[in-house]
C-alpha cells in the first residue's frame, strides 16, 4: 500500500514538472517603421514552452526566426502581445530590469561561440556566475562550472584557452556557459552553422542528452535533420507559423 502511494505521488510530482510553463507567448507581434516603410516581422504568434519541452523553429531567410528568437531572449520588445517568463511578464519591464531576467533565466547558445579567448575554459563558464546578483563564492562557482563541463563532456580541458580547441569542443563549452546559471530555458541560434558535419551531429547529441534530462530548448535552425530532432517543430513563414508542429515522443501538440 505504501509502495502505491509513493508511485502515485511521484507520479503527481513528474506530471506537475512537465506542465509547468517555462514561456507564454500570446498574439506576439513585431512591426519595423521606418519614414518610408512598415514591416511587419511577426504576425499573432502564440507559443507555450513547458519544462523539459525541445523546439525547434526553421523556415527560410527573412521569415521571423531571428527576430522572434530576440524576442524570445529579451534582448527586443514585441510592437504587440504579451509574453510571460515562468509567470513574469516581461513586456511592460524596463531595461534594466529585462536584463535581470534574461541574466538570471535565459541561456543564449550562438553559432559564433562568442568565448574570450584570453581566458581559459573555467573563467569563460564561471563568467555568468561571477555578474549574477545572486553573488555566489568561489566554491559555489567551482562546484556549478565543474559540473556543467562534466555535462557536456569537456571536464578534462578546465585550464585550455578556447583556441587550443576544436569548433565542436567550443561549441560545448558554450552550452556549458549557458547552463551554468541554471536558467529556465536554452534559446539555441544555428548551433552547428560554423561547424563540419560531424561536429555539428555531436553537439547536437549534447543537447538531446540535455532536453533527455529535463532541460528546456528551444532552437532556430535552418537544417532539417536538426529540426527534426526536436519533439514540437515550428515552421515560420512571412512572420507566422505556418502549420502546426510536428509532435514526437511525449510533447504537448498545443502551440
Amino acid at each position: 500500500m505504501t509502495n502505491t502511494a509513493n508511485n502515485t505521488e511521484s507520479s503527481t510530482a513528474s506530471n506537475t514538472v512537465k506542465n509547468t510553463i517555462k514561456i507564454q507567448m500570446k498574439n506576439i507581434a513585431k512591426v519595423f517603421e521606418t519614414e518610408e516603410l512598415e514591416t511587419h516581422a511577426l504576425q499573432d504568434i502564440d507559443l507555450t514552452i513547458y519544462a523539459g519541452d525541445y523546439v525547434s523553429i526553421s523556415g527560410p531567410s527573412g521569415c521571423g526566426k531571428s527576430t522572434l528568437l530576440s524576442i524570445l531572449g529579451l534582448l527586443d520588445m514585441p510592437t504587440d502581445g504579451e509574453y510571460f517568463i515562468e509567470g513574469i511578464n516581461v513586456t511592460s519591464l524596463s531595461l534594466d530590469e529585462a536584463a535581470e531576467i534574461r541574466n538570471s533565466k535565459i541561456g543564449f547558445i550562438f553559432q559564433s561561440f562568442n568565448l574570450i579567448d584570453e581566458l581559459s575554459v573555467f573563467d569563460n563558464v564561471a563568467l555568468p556566475l561571477r555578474y549574477s546578483s545572486k553573488k555566489p563564492n568561489d566554491a559555489q562557482i567551482t562546484k556549478r562550472v565543474n559540473e556543467c563541463l562534466e555535462m557536456v563532456g569537456m571536464s578534462h580541458r578546465t585550464s585550455h584557452k578556447p583556441n587550443q580547441l576544436s569548433g565542436g569542443q567550443q561549441q560545448r563549452i558554450a552550452i556549458a556557459r549557458a547552463l551554468v546559471a541554471d536558467p529556465a530555458i536554452l534559446l539555441v541560434d544555428e548551433p552547428t552553422g560554423n561547424l563540419d558535419s560531424k561536429s555539428g551531429d555531436m553537439v547536437m547529441e549534447v543537447l538531446e542528452e540535455l532536453n533527455n534530462k529535463g532541460t528546456t530548448i528551444c532552437m532556430v535552425t535552418h537544417d532539417p535533420r536538426y529540426a527534426d530532432m526536436a519533439k514540437r517543430q515550428l515552421k515560420l513563414l512571412d512572420g507566422a507559423i505556418l502549420q502546426s508542429p510536428k509532435v514526437t515522443g511525449n510533447a504537448r501538440a498545443a502551440v
